[in-house]
C-alpha cells in the first residue's frame, strides 16, 4: 500500500522529496488538484469542497496514510479529514515554533512567508499566539509565488526582482529566520539564500511533517522494511502534460537538495 501526498499543485513535492529520502522502502502516491490550483487565494468554503473531493479520489487508491502536503489545506480542513477517514491523516503547519526556539536568544525577528488564506486562518493565528511570547513573528503573504512555481519559473533575475519588491518594506538585518510557510516556496530556497543576508536561515515544515508521519506509521506497525521505492503521480485534470511537469519539478528539487 502507498503513502499518499496531496496538494493543490507542485508544492507538496517538496514534502514528498523529504519522505522519499527518509523512507526508501515505501511506495508513494502524489495527487495534485490541478483543476483548482492555487488554493491560497480562493474562498474558504470553495477550498474545503475541493479538498474533500480530492480526498475521495485518493481513497479510491490503495493507501495506508495521507499527508496533506499543503499548509492552506491543513489550516482549512485537517480536523474534518481526520474524522472522515479511517487511515492516518498527517497535516502540516508553518514552522513557527522551531523558528521561535532558534531566535529566542538572538533577538532577531522571524518572517513567515505563506499564502493569504493560511495567514488569515485562526489555526495560524492561534499557533503564533501560542508560541510567540516575545512578539518577534511577522507575516508576509506571497500569493504570486505559487503561480511562479507552477510555471516552473526559476529564473534568478526575474525572481530576484520579485523578492526584492516583496521585501522592500522590511529591514532584513532585523531578521534571523525566514519560515517558508507554503510547500511551493522551498523551490526558491537557493534563489532566496543568494539574495538574503548570510545570517538569515530558512526553515520549512517538511522535516517535522515527515518525522510525524514516520512516528504514526511506526506506532501502527505500518512501516515497510523492504521493497523498492515507487512513486505514482496523479492530477485532477488527468493531464499527461502536467504529470511530466510534476516529474520535472520533483527532479529539479531533489537535485538542488543533493547539491546543498
Amino acid at each position: 500500500m502507498r503513502i499518499a501526498f496531496f496538494d493543490s499543485g507542485l508544492g507538496g513535492l517538496t514534502v514528498l522529496s523529504a519522505a522519499m529520502k527518509e523512507l526508501p522502502h515505501e511506495d508513494f502516491l502524489f495527487y495534485a488538484d490541478t483543476l483548482h490550483v492555487p488554493y491560497g487565494t480562493k474562498a474558504k468554503e470553495d477550498v474545503k469542497s475541493y479538498i474533500h473531493h480530492a480526498m475521495e479520489t485518493i481513497m479510491k487508491e490503495e493507501v495506508k496514510a495521507i499527508v496533506v502536503a499543503c499548509n492552506t489545506a491543513t489550516s482549512m480542513a485537517i480536523s474534518d479529514l481526520r474524522k472522515a477517514y479511517p487511515i492516518p491523516v498527517i497535516g502540516m503547519e508553518p514552522a513557527v515554533k522551531p523558528a521561535v526556539e532558534i531566535n529566542r536568544s538572538s533577538g532577531k525577528r522571524i518572517l513567515v512567508l505563506a499564502t493569504p488564506l493560511t495567514l488569515k486562518e485562526s489555526k495560524y493565528r492561534d499557533l503564533v499566539r501560542r508560541v510567540d511570547s516575545m512578539h518577534i513573528v511577522d507575516s508576509l503573504p506571497l500569493p504570486e509565488l505559487v503561480e511562479h512555481c507552477e510555471a516552473l519559473n526559476f529564473d534568478q533575475k526575474v525572481m530576484n526582482a520579485y523578492f526584492t519588491k516583496q521585501f522592500e518594506s522590511f529591514d532584513m538585518n532585523e531578521y534571523g529566520t525566514i519560515v517558508l510557510g507554503c510547500t511551493h516556496y522551498p523551490f526558491y530556497k537557493r534563489i532566496l539564500s543568494d539574495l538574503l543576508p548570510d545570517h538569515i536561515r530558512m526553515i520549512d515544515g517538511s522535516k517535522g511533517t515527515v518525522n510525524r508521519l514516520i512516528q504514526v506509521l511506526s506506532d501502527k506497525d505500518l512501516l515497510s522494511s523492504s521493497g523498492r521505492q515507487d512513486v505514482k503521480l496523479l492530477n485532477s485534470c488527468h493531464s499527461m502534460e502536467y504529470t511530466e511537469k510534476m516529474k520535472k519539478a520533483l527532479s529539479i528539487y531533489r537535485e538542488r537538495e543533493i547539491e546543498k
